[in-house]
């Protein structure tokens, strides 16, 4: 057969399919490596928040646990200063009797002045 003028149209149009097909193979390529890079940088970026997570809660915790140990220590504080000034009552009321049951009396009618008390 021979050479005819249509020839080298069909050739260049084979070469064009063959062309389109390598780069459709190529992008196809192209975006399962970018999902499959996305996938390991989601991951990567899960285990990050996990830890940073995990950090944040153990930081918490710490802070709870001094938290309790201050509160326990400011309650013994005021556990003292309460049994001291039992104390000192104490005392005053021995050395002076009739002056602590005068101060007990008013108290207590002021007391009941502001309630309402006749």
């Amino acid at each position: 057969m021979s050479p005819t003028p249509a020839d080298p149209v069909i050739t260049n149009l084979g070469e064009c399919g063959t062309q389109l097909k390598q780069a459709a193979l190529d992008a196809g390529t192209a975006v399962r490596n970018a999902a499959s890079a996305a996938g390991e940088e989601l991951r990567l970026g899960k285990a990050t928040v996990k830890a940073d997570l995990a950090d944040s809660a153990l930081a918490g915790i710490a802070a709870s646990e001094r938290a309790g140990q201050m509160a326990g220590e400011q309650i013994e504080d005021l556990m003292e200063k309460g049994r001291e000034l039992a104390d000192t009552a104490a005392v005053l009321v021995r050395e002076r009797p009739l002056a602590a049951f005068g101060v007990a009396f008013a108290a207590g009618w002021l007391i009941a002045k502001l309630r309402g008390g006749k």
